[in-house]
């Protein structure tokens, strides 16, 4: 019974993930984008919708991952 519902859980985590990271939009390529584009962003001011979306994106993505080992617990 648990099982069932952890599997449905994880299955709209999953379609959520998949739909926040394709709605996601690449403003930088390579190395020098991951080390430069936090520091742009930080002197912005307040969060824009890109940072929120990263932030929700991790926050789906470890749900999903405590789910995945919960559903693998009770399996």
């Amino acid at each position: 019974m648990i099982h069932n519902i952890l599997i449905i859980l994880q299955t709209i985590t999953a379609i959520l993930l998949i739909a926040i990271v394709m709605s996601q939009t690449t403003k930088h390529e390579g190395l020098g984008g991951a080390i430069g584009g936090k520091a742009q962003s930080s002197f912005r001011g307040k969060a824009g919708l890109e940072e929120n979306l990263q932030r929700f994106t991790m926050y789906i993505a470890v749900t999903f991952f405590i789910i995945s080992i919960f559903a693998a617990y009770t399996y």
